[in-house]
């Protein structure tokens, strides 16, 4: 038996910084605030899932959301599925009666196929590698996103939400939302509308029973999780309203920690990458105080 012979591991630069370096120093200006009307709260037993919505690239569905929340419509609603290493969906109260299969009732109010936006319509940073599902991924505004020669959409990374849907593109309605809880389902882009994404407490409804019925959706009403309530921080009293920064993607320090995350210099790593994926580039979000 021949011993196949191993390069030594090249050591990193070390003046190149880790991307908690990368994130601790990034300056004021590199970071952008949450709009509160985009800042959507939904209330459970399991704690709270905190949403960015994202009217620029889903403006409809993001009203139509808005109108739920403002309206209640989701308070007495529930997770009615948990699909192992793909999505929880929950559901406005009307439609978890029906939240038993992909998509809405045939009578409800119906939304336009908000898939994609016109390529220049949507300011972009480019990702230095390749993507598999698009011909370049990048990132606009704090969002990942991919586009081709024509159009720019968001993509299914982990956290993304989007809006349940029937077989006909423009059947949803808002009320049946999903957030990617396993590997990033890219097959789903330009498929869906991505409406925006879980910036904090993700972890309960991660780790929530996996529904038994098709698709991950739960049998009986006693294993769903109830929804308490569900606010837009623009509607929460002040000093009592939670305020979130997203680092800006369009910034030296953004492309200094996708440099960091394509070549991880942090001891444990003996060999970089040289690249990275849209979805591994996790874009940093931080807690404000309350104002």
């Amino acid at each position: 038996m021949f011993a196949i012979p191993v390069a030594a591991a090249a050591p990193p630069a070390p003046s190149a910084p880790t991307i908690a370096e990368v994130e601790s120093s990034a300056p004021a200006d590199a970071w952008r605030p949450v709009a509160p009307e985009n800042l959507m709260l939904v209330d459970t037993a399991k704690g709270t899932l905190t949403i960015e919505l994202a009217p620029g690239f889903a403006p409809a569905h993001v009203a139509a959301i808005r109108k739920l929340v403002r309206d209640g419509g989701f308070t007495g609603g529930a997770v009615v599925r948990v699909q192992d290493n793909y999505v929880v969906q929950f559901a406005a109260k009307t439609a978890v009666a029906t939240a038993n299969a992909p998509g809405v009732p045939a009578t409800a109010p119906t939304l336009p196929a908000e898939y994609e936006r016109l390529r220049a319509q949507v300011p972009f940073t480019p990702l230095p590698f390749p993507d598999a599902y698009a011909p370049q991924a990048g990132f606009s505004d704090g969002w990942p996103v991919a586009r081709d020669a024509d159009a720019a959409w968001l993509v299914h990374c982990y956290g993304m939400v989007g809006a349940g849907r029937d077989l006909p593109p423009s059947t949803g309605d808002g009320s049946e939302l999903y957030a990617v809880i396993g590997h990033a389902p890219r097959h789903l882009d330009r498929n869906m509308a991505v409406v925006g994404r879980v910036i904090d407490g993700i972890a309960p409804f991660a780790a929530l029973p996996r529904g038994t019925e098709a698709l991950g959706f739960y049998k009986t009403d006693a294993e769903k999780l109830p929804i308490t309530g569900a606010r837009l921080a623009s509607n929460v009293l002040p000093g009592q309203r939670p305020s979130y920064e997203v680092m800006r993607t369009d910034t030296p320090s953004f492309a200094a920690l996708i440099a960091a995350r394509a070549n991880r210099r942090e001891p444990f790593f003996l060999r970089p990458a040289g690249g990275v994926d849209v979805c591994n580039v996790r874009i940093p979000v931080r807690l404000m105080a309350k104002h």
